[in-house]
């Protein structure tokens, strides 16, 4: 929610800002083994398409993206498949 308000304020010293908010990365927080599959298997159920965890390399891509599109500002893009984590 602090995106567009800091983009505002730093606009006007030629500062762009934009927010990258990734979704479930296969990164190695989830351990490995049979134990941790069988974790990021239940997981990916919610992605909507693909169905799977991302990988670091799209979440980068993405960042890369931000700063080389200098007219990407104020935006907040989510990486995350399309999934939406329902409510306890």
């Amino acid at each position: 929610g602090m995106t567009l308000p800091i983009a505002r304020d730093l606009s006007a010293s030629g500062i762009r800002v934009n927010t990258v908010a990734p979704g479930l990365i296969d990164t190695p927080i989830y351990g490995e083994g049979e134990d941790s599959e069988a974790f990021k298997e239940n997981l990916q159920k919610g992605v909507l398409f693909p169905k799977r965890l991302g990988d670091p390399e799209q979440l980068a891509s993405m960042v890369i993206e931000c700063i080389t599109n200098s007219y990407m500002n104020a935006e907040s893009i989510r990486v995350d498949g399309g999934i939406r984590m329902p409510p306890k």
